[in-house]
Formats: C-alpha cells, sequence, structure tokens
C-alpha cells in the first residue's frame, strides 16, 4: 500500500489528493451516520495519518459540527507535506476549532464528544507504542462516545494484527482502497470495517515505480558490521567473456551490498582482478567452467546470502554440466539464485521448479530459448504466457523489453523506465547484478526483481538525458546509487 501511494504520485495522483479524498470518506461517513451528533474530537498524530484528520475536520466545520483536535506534539513539528497544507488550511478557521497539543509529559484535558476520531498512526507502525501516543490510545479507550480508526487502529501492526502493547478499540475503521492483511486478524480492535475508494485506479497495482525502491531499502546502523548488508556468489565468465560478470558485482557493489565474490575461470578472473580493486576474484581452475569447479565454489557459498549465475559463462558441454551441478548445489545450500544469459539458457536443458528464491531475467529470445515458445506480441497475452512459465518453475521472471514485464507464480508488475540506448551491450548484467545485489540484502524475488528494473531503467534514463543515446553500460553504474537514494527523481528526466 505504501509503495502504491508513492507510486501514484509518480504517475501523476498526488498524495494531497489522495488525503483529501481519504479524509472526505470520513466526514462523510460521519455525517451518514450522526446526522444529529455535533460533537466531534479528532486525535491527530504528525503523519500522513493525522493529515487525513486534519481533512475530514475541515470537511465536518463546513457542516456546522463542533470539532476538537488533540495533536500528538506541536504543530510546527507535522512531518508529513501533504499533512502540513491541510493544517495550514485549517488555521483561517482555527477560531471555531479547539487545538490541544500534547507533549510527552502533558495532560490531555476531559473531552466530553460524540465521536473520537483515531487520526494518530496508520499503516506501516512497527514496535512498541511510545508517548504521547500510549497515552493517548488509553484516554481514548476510556471515552465514551462512538470510536472510528482511521486506515488503521493506532496500536495494531497492519500487517500481521499484532497489538503493539496497547491499541485503540475501534467501533468502525475506515480503511482505504484495500483491506490490510493485519486488520482481518485483529477484529476484536478493528468492530465494523469500511473499505473506502481514494482515486487510485487499480492498475497502479501493477506499474513499478519509486515506491517499489523504498520497499527494498535497507536500514543502516552505526553498529553495523561488514556482511550485514549481504554477501553475493558472482559466477561467470569465459575466455571470451570478461566484462559481463565485472558489471554484475560493481553493480551489485552499488546496491549497498558489503562483498562481491567474482568467480571465473583463472586467466579470466585475472583479467577481472585488474579491473577493479573493489573486486574479490575467485580463480577457478580450467579454461571455462566445469564440473570439477563445484568443489571449488562450496567453501564461497557457505559465506554468501545469493548467487547470480550466467552472464559471459558460455555454453560448451563441461559449463553447462557445471551450470546443473551448481545449481544442485545453490538449492541445497538454500541460497537465492539468479540465473541470466548462458546459465539461463543452461538451465532451459534441464529446467525444473527449486526450493529457493529463484530469479530468471531473459529477454524475448532468451524466454523463447527457456520455454521453447515465441512471446506473442499483444503485452496482456505476453503477461498471461510467462506468469504460466512463472508458476511452472515455481520463480519470479523478469522478461526484459520496452516494457519490462516482471511475474511470480501470483503476481504481475510492469515497467516502464529504460529508454533505447540501452541496448548497448553490458546493461543486462548491470540489472543483473542490482537485482542480484537486492537478493543478497534478503529482499523478495519479486520485490527485489521490481525494484531492479525500474533502477536499472531509470539509471539509464538518467545516462541519455545527459549524453543521448551513446552511452555503455558503465556509464549507468554511478547512478545505481543515487536512484536509490531518490527514486523519485526520476521524475525530471520523464
Amino acid at each position: 500500500m505504501r509503495a502504491i501511494e508513492t507510486n501514484s504520485e509518480y504517475y501523476g495522483v498526488s498524495l494531497l489528493q489522495l488525503m483529501e479524498n481519504a479524509g472526505g470518506n470520513i466526514a462523510k461517513e460521519i455525517q451518514k451516520r450522526f446526522t444529529n451528533t455535533k460533537k466531534v474530537t479528532f486525535f491527530c498524530g504528525l503523519g500522513g495519518n493525522g493529515g487525513d484528520g486534519f481533512v475530514a475536520a475541515r470537511h465536518l466545520l463546513t457542516q456546522g459540527y463542533l470539532v476538537t483536535i488533540i495533536l500528538a506534539g506541536k504543530s510546527k513539528d507535522i512531518n508529513h507535506p501533504s499533512a502540513i497544507q491541510n493544517w495550514n488550511a485549517l488555521k483561517p478557521v482555527m477560531d471555531r476549532i479547539h487545538v490541544v497539543e500534547v507533549s510527552d509529559s502533558s495532560a490531555i484535558p476531559t473531552v466530553e464528544t460524540d465521536v473520537i476520531v483515531d487520526a494518530l498512526l496508520g499503516t506501516g507502525t512497527k514496535g512498541k507504542l511510545k508517548m504521547p501516543i500510549l497515552q493517548m490510545v488509553n484516554v481514548i479507550n476510556s471515552l465514551k462516545g462512538f470510536k472510528i480508526a482511521v486506515d488503521v487502529p493506532t496500536g495494531i501492526d497492519s500487517d500481521t494484527g499484532e497489538v503493539l502493547g496497547e491499541a485503540v478499540k475501534a467501533d468502525l475503521t475506515i480503511t482505504f482502497y484495500k483491506s490490510k492483511e493485519g486488520l482481518e486478524k485483529a477484529k476484536q480492535f478493528v468492530g465494523v470495517l469500511e473499505v473506502k475508494d481514494i482515486g487510485l485506479p487499480i492498475e497502479f497495482e501493477r506499474f513499478a515505480g519509486p515506491g517499489d525502491v523504498t520497499l527494498v531499502g535497507k536500514q543502516r546502523f552505526s553498529m553495523a558490521h561488514k556482511g550485514d548488508f549481504g554477501r553475493l556468489l558472482v559466477v561467470g565468465g569465459s575466455n571470451v567473456f570478461s566484462g559481463a560478470p565485472t558489471l554484475v558485482s560493481i553493480a551489485a557493489l552499488r546496491t549497498g551490498i558489503d562483498i562481491a565474490y567474482t568467480a571465473s575461470p583463472e586467466k579470466t578472473a585475472h583479467v577481472i582482478s585488474a579491473m577493479s580493486p573493489d573486486l574479490i576474484s575467485v580463480k577457478l581452475h580450467g579454461d571455462s567452467l566445469n564440473p570439477d569447479n563445484v568443489a571449488e565454489l562450496e567453501h564461497y557459498l557457505d559465506m554468501v546470502d545469493a548467487v547470480v549465475m550466467g552472464p559471459g559463462l558460455g555454453l560448451n558441454s563441461e559449463t553447462c554440466e557445471f551450470v546443473k551441478l551448481f545449481v544442485n548445489k545453490v538449492e541445497k545450500a538454500g541460497k537465492a539464485l539468479l540465473l541470466d544469459a548462458d546459465g539461463l539458457k543452461a538451465f532451459a536443458k534441464f529446467k525444473r521448479s527449486l526450493h529457493v528464491p529463484l530469479v530468471l531475467t531473459p529477454h524475448g529470445g532468451e524466454y523463447a530459448i527457456l520455454t521453447g515458445q515465441n512471446l506473442p506480441e499483444d503485452l496482456e497475452d505476453k503477461v498471461v504466457m510467462i506468469q504460466k512459465t512463472a508458476k511452472e518453475l515455481n520463480a519470479v521472471l523478469l522478461v526484459k523489453g520496452k516494457v519490462d514485464i516482471i511475474c511470480s507464480p501470483s503476481r504481475v508488475k510492469l515497467n516502464f523506465t529504460g529508454n533505447a540506448g540501452m541496448t548497448v551491450g553490458g546493461t543486462g548484467d548491470v540489472l543483473s547484478g542490482i537485482v542480484g545485489g537486492l537478493l543478497a540484502q534478503k529482499t523478495s524475488a519479486f520485490e527485489a526483481a521490481v525494484a531492479g528494473a525500474f533502477v536499472s531503467g531509470a539509471c539509464g534514463d538518467f545516462v541519455a538525458s545527459e549524453i543521448g543515446f551513446h552511452m555503455v553500460a558503465t556509464d549507468i553504474l554511478d547512478w545505481i546509487p543515487k536512484v536509490f537514494v531518490d527514486p523519485m527523481s526520476h521524475l525530471k528526466v520523464q
């Protein structure tokens, strides 16, 4: 839901519009249920949930209701841009609103009211409630009157239904767009559940955007240690190709992982070592990857969190046998796996469902090799066919094209970033590195593929905006951290 809301702004429906629709729905529900009641008290947080309350309060004022707002902190500390705008919209009519600002230690005055609106905290709340929110929840529960929760009762984890110490016991919960899983598990706190439309087109669920990037971000702590943010093993390269696995590894490091091991045949590995001091090059015996290399990699497989295999690998018979044996080892070790390029083509010869997170990243031609079927021209027909393959292989497929199609057995996303300049060799390797880096950070396979597709394409768009279509794959690498830090910045190049 958080990703969809962020993406809606990216696609032109602002958070301010969504807040206006949400608050308007709250006000309409109160008017419908309480035609003779005139006293309504809003307990509002300093974020988006509080902003929904501000909008509802404004609407009710126009209908003659007596409104009290009890704010969890100081109005100067409201931290959501749309909530700030809606608070400012109340300033001209503040003489008609009773406002109480509650700090950690201040007491909440006695309130006589008919309707209590809990607009303190919304979806995404984690951890035990703290003051003054905890105090306000207890006050809400002690009050007589009809209790309405906005989006989710404060103190309920919207994902799990867990009670975060204390929670509002609502008579009615008004949630938006769709119900949340946690609401179904906490019915004793939710009361009657109403789901209201706020103007989000259903199509937005299928569109990748900046919100999908925010879902995969990992917070850094000052006490973090090397390895806390993932280790990746990249297996690829041959006497012909040394650049592909190098691009994968550098792209993965740019996503924020701590270590990338790049395993290649010995001569190729020496070339890779000379390309960048940031890479740990694993030198495998032989001119190309072969079954004997499996044992050499077991030590590294034990240390890493995910594996990317395939770029620059080659397809001689020994290498294809290595791929089959090593896939079995990866599965036995329980590591997430991404197969691309030659690794994917080798996998096509023995393809099967694996019991680990699996991401396959073919373009149209590689998809035909994998499945024996050519993709149709129609986008929706493509989606149906690709998702069928995802179900058969219990995998996430990221099929690269003008529109990237990302399918798990149960979900679909379409990604529109990227441009014609990215047909240059190596851009697919960068994509594999980004997705592989996210897998190494314990991101789910589907979320890693969706975010990776958006970031890779957005980086290419930034490069194109600077130098046109005369790009090479290495141009994209420096943009990766910039897009992760501010994915909404892609609006500037659309």
